[in-house]
């Protein structure tokens, strides 16, 4: 579920740090800013899908322990 955002902030993440190395730039606002905004922007357009498959996910575990017992 976290995977997108994950593959997405390593890659902003990377690319910068690329960045940094090339031009030799050694900021910490650098990094950090971009990987926030493109965090929440992420958690925005994904959010309800991410709700949704993990609100699936439990509602299959409760089942899944009712049928234990």
């Amino acid at each position: 579920v976290g995977a997108p955002i994950l593959i997405v902030s390593l890659i902003i993440g990377l690319s910068i740090a690329v960045f940094q190395a090339a031009t030799q730039i050694h900021e910490q606002t650098l990094t950090f800013v971009p990987k926030l905004l493109v965090t929440a922007i992420m958690l925005i357009v994904l959010g309800n899908w991410m709700t949704e498959v993990l609100s699936d996910f439990t509602y299959y575990v409760f089942d899944l322990m009712l049928r234990v017992y």
